[in-house]
């Protein structure tokens, strides 16, 4: 059980971590080493415009949007923030001259943490009810017995679901960081 665990629900989470690090270190040194530095800034807008792409999933599990299969706009929203993740963190490289951006970069950061934090806890409790739900019936119960002894664990289901409530202002203060430093930068530009 504990080998399960680890495969499917701590590997997975700290392998994204490490792939999203290491994918911008290599990233940051082969912009270096092409003496292409200058793409970084335009990078951090395409990693914005992926991260904005990705909320087609939000919007549709608030059906401000209708269409489109919500499991495949899911994954589409994982896989396109973590892409704009990579991105802005190549865009950010390794310079320390602005503090704002570095908020940002930040709250980007903790937002995607929190994201995957979601994603595999959520995966782990459903499968974790489902399992034991599958044990009761093979004991005889009958659907009513079987909700009754079920019921904490449906209400702590219900509990762990609200994780998006914690991400949803971390993902706020990140556009609102990401936002001002939008501005920030099309003010001080130079756009010669």
């Amino acid at each position: 059980m504990k080998a399960k665990l680890l495969s499917r629900e701590v590997l997975p989470f700290y392998l994204s971590i490490i792939t999203l690090t290491l994918l911008t270190l290599l990233l940051d040194a082969l912009l270096h080493w092409v003496n292409a530095v200058w793409l970084g800034r335009y990078l951090g807008i395409l990693g914005v415009l992926l991260i904005i792409g990705s909320f087609g999933y939000s919007l549709r599990k608030r059906k401000i949007i209708k269409s489109g299969n919500p499991l495949t706009l899911l994954r589409w929203h994982e896989r396109m923030a973590w892409a704009g993740s990579l991105l802005v963190l190549v865009h950010a490289g390794i310079h320390f001259n602005a503090i704002l951006a570095w908020l940002a970069v930040w709250a980007m950061l903790i937002n995607v943490a929190s994201g995957l934090t979601g994603k595999f806890l959520l995966q782990r409790a459903r499968k974790r009810m489902e399992d034991a739900r599958q044990q009761l019936r093979q004991t005889g119960l009958s659907n009513v017995e079987l909700e009754e002894l079920m019921h904490r664990d449906s209400l702590t289901f219900d509990v762990v679901k609200q994780w998006r409530t914690v991400h949803f202002p971390i993902t706020l203060a990140f556009g609102v960081l990401a936002l001002a430093h939008i501005v920030g930068v099309c003010l001080f530009w130079g756009w010669k």
